[in-house]
C-alpha cells in the first residue's frame, strides 16, 4: 500500500486533555497536506477549527468521550452542539455499565437516539474491546446495527488496550450490512496500519500515521 493509500483511511487524532492550539493547528494542517479522511479532536477545539480551516478539513470530534457513562440526554446534546460548531461526524462512547448489566436494547435506544441527533452526519460508536466479552462484543455488534450507526469502533485509545485485528474479525462476523469498522488504539507500525486495512477496517484512528510512514516510532493516541 502506498502513504496515499493508507491516509486516506486515518482519522488524523489528537484528543490529550493537555492538547493546546498550536498542536492543533498543526494537526490540522498535516492532515490538509496529506488528505487524510478527518481530523478527531476535542469538542472544545471544534468550532475554532471549523472557523480557520472551512471546508478544507471533515472534522470528526467525541460524545461521551472517553468513558462512555454520561447519560443519553447528554450525549444527545453533545452531538447537536458538535454539529451546530461545524463538526461532520461524532465518535461516541457506548455505557460500559450499561453493557455489564446487560441492558443491550438500553445501548441501542442511545444509539439511535444520537444517530438520529445526527441525521446524515457519520456516527462511529466505540465499544471499547478491552473490557469487554466476547459475547458483550457480539452484543453490542448487533445494538450498533439495529440503532442505526454508520460504523462499530474498537477503542477510545485511554483504555488498558486498543485495537486487535481479532476483534475486527468478530466485527465482521456479526456487524450488519452496511456498517464499517474503525480501529483505533494500538496501531504501532506501518504493518499495524496495513493489515488493519487489510483486514476491512474503512478507518484508523491514530495519532502517529505520519510519523509511522515516515519510519518513526508511534506516539500517543
Amino acid at each position: 500500500m502506498t502513504k496515499e493509500e493508507i491516509l486516506v483511511h486515518v482519522d488524523h487524532t489528537l484528543l490529550k486533555a493537555v492538547s493546546a492550539w498550536d498542536e492543533i493547528q498543526t494537526l490540522c494542517e498535516e492532515a490538509i497536506e496529506n488528505h487524510t479522511a478527518s481530523v478527531c479532536i476535542p469538542p472544545s477545539y471544534v468550532k475554532r477549527v471549523s472557523k480557520a480551516y472551512g471546508d478544507k478539513l471533515n472534522v470528526c470530534t467525541v460524545i461521551g468521550f472517553p468513558l462512555g457513562y454520561n447519560t443519553t440526554e447528554t450525549k444527545v446534546y453533545e452531538t447537536q452542539k458538535a454539529l451546530a460548531d461545524g463538526a461532520g461526524e461524532v465518535d461516541m462512547v457506548v455505557n460500559l455499565g450499561d453493557v455489564k448489566n446487560g441492558e443491550f436494547p438500553k445501548i441501542t435506544r442511545e444509539i439511535e437516539a444520537v444517530k438520529k441527533a445526527a441525521g446524515n452526519h457519520v456516527v462511529k460508536v466505540i465499544i471499547e474491546t478491552c473490557y469487554l466479552t466476547e459475547d458483550e462484543k457480539r452484543e453490542l455488534c448487533k445494538c450498533v446495527t439495529d440503532g442505526g450507526a454508520d460504523y462499530i469502533k474498537t477503542s477510545t485509545g485511554f483504555g488498558t488496550a486498543g485495537a486487535r485485528i481479532e476483534d475486527v474479525r468478530l466485527f465482521k462476523r456479526y456487524i450488519g450490512e452496511g456498517v464499517k469498522i474503525k480501529a483505533a488504539g494500538g496501531v504501532k507500525t506501518r504493518e499495524d496500519l496495513e493489515q488493519f486495512l487489510e483486514e476491512g477496517c474503512e478507518r484508523i484512528g491514530t495519532s502517529s500515521a505520519l510519523k509511522l510512514l515516515g519510519g518513526q516510532e508511534a506516539g500517543t493516541y
